[in-house]
């Protein structure tokens, strides 16, 4: 416990940095947002009327320290401001509705990578010597594509030259969303090749890291004792081996499950994929300074709960962890 609050500590203050950079980043960049925004309208504004549009962006005359004690009170009551691009819509509401497109499509995606990447990378390790490591070239060269260039091959290959999947959207446009049987299969059917190019994409990865540590870890003086006392070659492997070599991929798993909540950018733009990526796209290319700084804080905040949540399974997974606390 006490480790883990050492920890709660560290990562509260790297929580508050990213509030505060958060803050200062968009008003240390060049350009008005508000000014780009009467820009785009027709007619002439009213100065109260650019004053109460330059308010609900939260940029006032008022000094820093005190617009940033407003924007922390924005943030208590979940307000992220208004969007510029889809004025006068609240961050939170696009981010909300962009949100789940994200989690089941590149959180599955990145669960199923994972877990059937290390699993076979144990099964490569303990087969070491044999067959399966013909297996390692084709690893190799599939992990060094890149995410945009698989899923352009899988767009040509499955959606344009065989027809098996749609290349873009998220469900058929003749449907209306709703909890129906017809509409979630028109999303899964849509997901499935988006979801297919991370999985292939981040799959190789698993699979070399973790054959690799376990190789290294099956070396290792306790694991031949374990082998020498006549334990099940099972228990050797996955109790003794895969326990300890599966460490270091659990900090890449969070990194993992922390960029999941900024998507897979290029495979939802690639895709066509209303997600947060894409999202994210969209406010860069029309300089909505407000809803990018509303994705940015989302995203900061989810890699700093996902390291928190590896190094609470650290404490769990290794002994010597707790000892050293």
């Amino acid at each position: 416990m006490r480790y883990l609050l050492k920890k709660l500590g560290l990562y509260a203050f790297i929580a508050w940095a990213a509030l505060t950079l958060n803050f200062l980043i968009p008003r240390l960049m060049p350009g008005d947002p508000v000014r780009v925004l009467i820009a785009s309208s027709e007619g002439a504004i009213e100065p109260e009327a650019r004053d109460a549009i330059a308010a609900q962006f939260g940029l006032t005359d008022d000094p820093l320290p005190v617009q940033y004690l407003d924007y922390l009170r924005d943030l208590l009551h979940l307000d992220l401001g208004v969007s510029l691009s889809n004025y006068p819509v609240p961050v939170s509401e696009i981010i909300t509705s962009a949100m789940p497109w994200t989690l089941i499509l590149v959180g599955v995606a990145t669960v199923v990578s994972f877990v059937l990447g290390t699993g076979l990378g144990v099964v490569l390790a303990w087969r070491r010597g044999t067959w399966s490591d013909h297996v390692l070239p084709a690893l190799t060269f599939l992990n060094a594509i890149p995410y945009f260039w698989m899923a352009l091959i899988l767009v040509l290959v499955l959606a344009v030259g065989l027809g098996w999947f749609p290349y873009a959207g998220a469900y058929d446009r003749t449907m209306f969303p709703e909890l129906s049987g017809p509409f979630i299969g028109s999303v899964l059917y849509h997901a499935a090749l988006p979801a297919l190019t991370i999985v292939i994409g981040s799959f190789a990865g698993w699979v070399l890291q973790m054959r690799n540590m376990t190789v290294t870890v099956l070396g290792e003086d306790y694991v031949s004792m374990a082998e020498a006392k006549g334990l099940p070659r099972r228990m050797v492997l996955f109790s003794y081996a895969a326990r300890n070599a599966i460490l270091p991929s659990i900090t890449g798993f969070a990194l993992a499950l922390g960029a999941v909540v900024g998507g897979s950018m290029l495979t939802e733009v690639i895709f066509n994929y209303p997600g947060l990526g894409y999202t994210l796209f969209k406010a860069v290319s029309a300089q909505d300074f407000p809803l990018m700084q509303g994705l940015f804080l989302m995203i900061s905040l989810a890699v700093i709960l996902a390291n928190l949540i590896a190094d609470a399974a650290y404490v769990l997974l290794d002994p010597r962890t707790r000892q050293g606390a």
